[in-house]
């Protein structure tokens, strides 16, 4: 199965279903099942910022018990959009005018010419400890994750 790594807290709130999008400076014409990984590295100081802070603490979270180091969802990757125009606020993704509102705004990095990969079906699994890598990378652990 194709993984990607995720700094925290982001996969966190994927996780969550809180966060639908994953931003990326480079596309992928890649859809379909993928493991979510939570990289080892935690933003501590974006944790403390809002919507984070709060949408965090909803779940029980906190900069400090954040999974890292392991594999925590599964999900459909569905299109890639490119972000078409940044607004400060709100940003254009895709040529159809898809806009990107709100809390979902602030999860992600939204200037002109970076990705929005669309996350479908997001399917939380209990952490899988697995080592990450850059890009889209190849996850063995996949059998055991079906059994959570």
């Amino acid at each position: 199965m194709k993984a990607i790594t995720i700094h925290q807290p982001w996969a966190t709130l994927i996780t969550l279903e809180e966060k639908q999008f994953e931003t990326r400076s480079w596309a992928t014409k890649y859809s379909g099942p993928i493991a979510i990984h939570a990289g080892k590295k935690v933003d501590k100081e974006i944790c403390l910022e809002e919507p984070f802070r709060s949408v965090l603490a909803e779940h029980g979270f906190t900069a400090d018990n954040l999974p890292t180091g392991a594999v925590v969802a599964i999900c459909q990757l569905g299109e890639c959009h490119e972000v078409m125009a940044d607004f400060g606020n709100y940003a254009l993704i895709a040529e159809d005018r898809f806009y990107i509102g709100a809390q979902e705004y602030h999860f992600g990095n939204y200037e002109s010419g970076r990705y929005a990969w669309e996350l479908l079906s997001v399917k939380p699994i209990d952490p899988v400890p697995a080592k990450g890598q850059q890009g889209l990378w190849n996850w063995g652990g996949e059998r055991d994750a079906s059994r959570t």
